[in-house]
Order: structure tokens, then C-alpha cells, then sequence
């Protein structure tokens, strides 16, 4: 137990002491804490197995994974914080439009690339393979955005369109992934289940759904007792706590499968509680501030687990960097062309598509289901690839998109310690 708490605490300061670094190269701080995690992991300074210093093995980092769930939770429960009718009135329809238009040309375009590479070489990817990268492919990060608009309080139409997209992009992701799984599996094991291709995601969605009402309206309901703001976000942060562990059960109706989406519950618990609590906003500032170590210690977890032997393949990295380049396109040009679609400004319509480039933890978890096709490895190591490549560019990229539309003002040298002894 010492050992995980001075790994913990080494982790955080560490991150914080790069992101000192990170600053002076005008780098978001989220890069910071994943090349922290990569320094501490098990690649770098894990391999000198010094007790504390860093993660010795994948094994010890993958126990640190109720962090990285509950850090999930929380991202998830205060993204739900922008879905405020108001705002959905504003742009609800565009975002759905976009939303759901930059996930399928994103996943058709990496199927045409990858099942095109499977023509030309037979031997390096398969068809099943081919499918099931495509539609992971459509996944965005959600808390490497959200963590840059925070560092930089961004605020605009960019960001607002931003944040809803992501939001919407889960949901979307996980359909096209389970349909494409289902068909990945049925090419390479010659069945087709019905229900895994279509009821069984479906399904999915509507229990996250109904799951996250249920608990956002009964969060509404308990902290009507309290008044004080400390014990209220205690409450708030209790009830993240239970929505994220009643949404990692599963369980079987006949021979349905059904389980959750831990974002999805949790996105729709902060949707419900902000429409319906008068006091929500103030709350979700609250709660905000009281998660940032979490969310430190979320990408450091995350940049320690990224496993750097996967760059001894050269299979891997080359189909990884195909991968790469077709689905930045497809987010690129799926945006683009749903933002004209939908009529929105010359700016969003030129910069949303990068700022949707970040990919991480729902594509880790969509790789860890692939893994079980004939060839699921090689779309494993991709998707890993993909990821170290896109969590320690993308953020940056998402910047200066940000910073291009104006939705984040220039850096200035304010210091918070200055700016508290200035209020006295």
C-alpha cells in the first residue's frame, strides 16, 4: 500500500513539475502530464524497479484503474453540464448533425483505406481487422478536450459546438463499433448474431440513458436536504461514485448480454441534474476544482500504460501511421463538410474537424474487446500507436484551433499567488 500511495504522489508532482516545462514551449499542460506518465511507466524509469519511483509493470499501472474510471466519471458527469436546454436550443440540432456525420465518414473513410491496404497485401491486415479499426476510428477523447478548454477557459461558439460534438460522438462511436465488431466477428467466425450486431448496442444505449436519468434525478432529490455548498458537493461527488460503479455491472436477460457505458450514464446524470437543479452551475464549478488532482493523476495513469515496445513493430507502425493519416482526414473533412451542411462560420467549419483529433481511454476499451479476432492484436497495437500519437499531438493541435478562432485569448503571465495577494 505504501508503494501505490508514493507512486501516486510521485505521479502528480511530476506531472505538475513538467507542465512548468510545457509552459514555456506554450504546450497544453495535459501533454505535460502524459509524457510525465511515460517518463514514470514501466518503459522508461519503471525498468529500474526502484520501489515508488515510477510504475515497475503494466500490471501495477492497470491497478491503479479505479482512478482512471472515476476521473472518467467525473469528466463525463460535467461534459453533461453543457447539454443545458438553453444551449440545445441554440445549436442541439447542428451538434446532433455534425455529431453523428464526422463518426460515419470518419469510419467509412478508414474502412476504404485499411480494406483497400488489405487488397493490396493480404498478409498484413484482414477484412475483420479492417472493419473494426474503422469504427474505432470514430472515437474521440473527450477528457483531453475538456482539460485544454479548462487550462485555457475557453469559451465561443467553437467550444460550445465542441463540447456537445464530443458528448455526442460516444454514443455514436459505441453504435458503429458494436455494428462493425458483430460484423467483424461474423466475417471471421462465418456466424451472424442478431443480437450482438443489433440489439445488444442498442440496448446498451438505452440502459445508459435510462440509468443516467434515473440517477440524475435522484442526486436532484437528496441534496434538497443539504444547504451547505461543502456538503452538497459531497453529495455530488458520492452520487459520480455510484453512477460510476453501478455502470461497470453487468448482466444477462436470457440470452441477451446488457451492460452500461460509463460515459453515457454518467454524461446523462450531469445533463438531468443541470436541467432540473436550480443551483447547478455553482455546484459544477465546486466539483470541478475538487477533481483537478484526479484528472492529473487520470493522464499520467494514461500516459504510463501507453506501451512503447509496440514501436519494435514495423507492421504495427505501418498500417498505424495509415491509420492515422486516413482518420485524421476523415474527422477532418466529416466535420468540414457536416459544418456546411449545417451552415455554420468559415472558422468552425476550418478548425472543428482538428480539434476532434484526440483519441484515448473508449478507444482503449474498443481495442481490448477487438483483441479477441484472429488478428485483434494487430488492431490492439494500431489503435495503442494511434493513441500515443494522437494524445501527445493532439491536445496541442486542439489549442491552437482554439486559439485561432478566438475562443481562448493570448497567454498572459498572471500567477494565481499574485492575483490572491492583489484581492487582499
Amino acid at each position: 500500500m505504501e508503494t501505490y500511495l508514493i507512486c501516486l504522489a510521485v505521479a502528480m508532482v511530476g506531472g505538475l513539475m513538467l507542465s512548468r516545462v510545457t509552459k514555456l514551449l506554450h504546450l497544453p499542460a495535459v501533454t505535460a502530464y502524459l509524457v510525465a506518465g511515460l517518463l514514470l511507466g514501466p518503459f522508461v524509469l519503471g525498468r529500474l524497479h526502484l520501489p515508488g519511483l515510477g510504475f515497475n509493470t503494466l500490471e501495477q499501472v492497470e491497478g491503479m484503474g479505479i482512478i482512471t474510471q472515476t476521473a472518467l466519471g467525473f469528466i463525463a458527469f460535467t461534459i453533461g453540464n453543457e447539454f443545458r436546454l438553453k444551449q440545445l436550443k441554440a445549436m442541439g440540432r447542428a451538434a446532433i448533425t455534425i455529431g453523428i456525420g464526422q463518426a460515419v465518414l470518419t469510419t467509412i473513410v478508414v474502412d476504404i483505406v485499411l480494406i483497400g491496404l488489405h487488397l493490396a497485401f493480404p498478409e498484413i491486415i484482414s477484412v475483420p481487422c479492417a472493419i473494426t479499426l474503422g469504427a474505432i476510428a470514430s472515437a474521440t477523447a473527450p477528457a483531453a478536450t475538456l482539460m485544454v478548454v479548462r487550462q485555457y477557459k475557453a469559451d465561443g461558439p467553437l467550444t460550445r459546438l465542441l463540447m456537445l460534438v464530443v458528448a455526442i460522438d460516444d454514443a455514436v462511436g459505441l453504435l458503429l463499433f458494436s455494428v462493425s465488431f458483430g460484423i467483424a466477428t461474423a466475417l471471421a467466425h462465418g456466424q451472424v448474431s442478431v443480437l450482438a450486431v443489433v440489439v445488444e448496442p442498442i440496448l446498451e444505449i438505452l440502459l445508459s440513458l435510462l440509468l443516467g436519468s434515473a440517477m440524475g434525478w435522484l442526486l436532484n432529490w437528496v441534496e434538497q436536504f443539504f444547504h451547505s455548498g461543502s456538503k452538497r458537493m459531497t453529495i455530488s461527488a458520492a452520487f459520480v461514485l455510484l453512477t460510476v460503479g453501478i455502470s461497470m455491472l453487468e448482466f444477462h436477460i436470457g440470452p441477451v448480454h446488457c451492460g452500461f457505458s460509463l460515459l453515457l450514464v454518467c454524461m446523462m446524470t450531469g445533463t438531468v441534474f443541470c436541467n432540473i437543479c436550480e443551483t447547478s452551475e455553482e455546484l459544477m464549478e465546486r466539483v470541478e476544482v475538487w477533481t483537478v488532482p484526479l484528472n492529473i493523476l487520470f493522464f499520467v495513469i494514461s500516459g504510463a500504460e501507453l506501451d512503447l515496445e509496440i514501436l519494435s513493430h514495423p507492421v504495427t507502425i505501418l498500417v498505424g501511421v495509415i491509420y492515422i493519416l486516413a482518420r485524421s482526414a476523415g474527422k477532418y473533412y466529416g466535420a468540414k463538410t457536416s459544418c456546411l451542411l449545417t451552415k455554420q462560420a468559415k472558422p468552425i467549419t476550418d478548425n472543428l474537424g482538428i480539434t476532434l483529433l484526440p483519441q484515448a481511454g473508449v478507444a482503449l476499451g474498443m481495442a481490448i474487446t477487438a483483441a479477441t479476432l484472429p488478428d485483434g492484436n494487430l488492431a490492439r497495437n494500431v489503435v495503442l500507436f494511434a493513441v500515443l500519437v494522437y494524445e501527445l499531438v493532439g491536445p496541442t493541435l486542439t489549442k491552437r484551433s482554439l486559439l485561432a478562432v478566438g475562443d481562448i485569448k493570448p497567454e498572459g503571465r498572471t500567477s494565481s499567488r499574485k492575483l490572491n495577494q492583489d484581492t487582499k
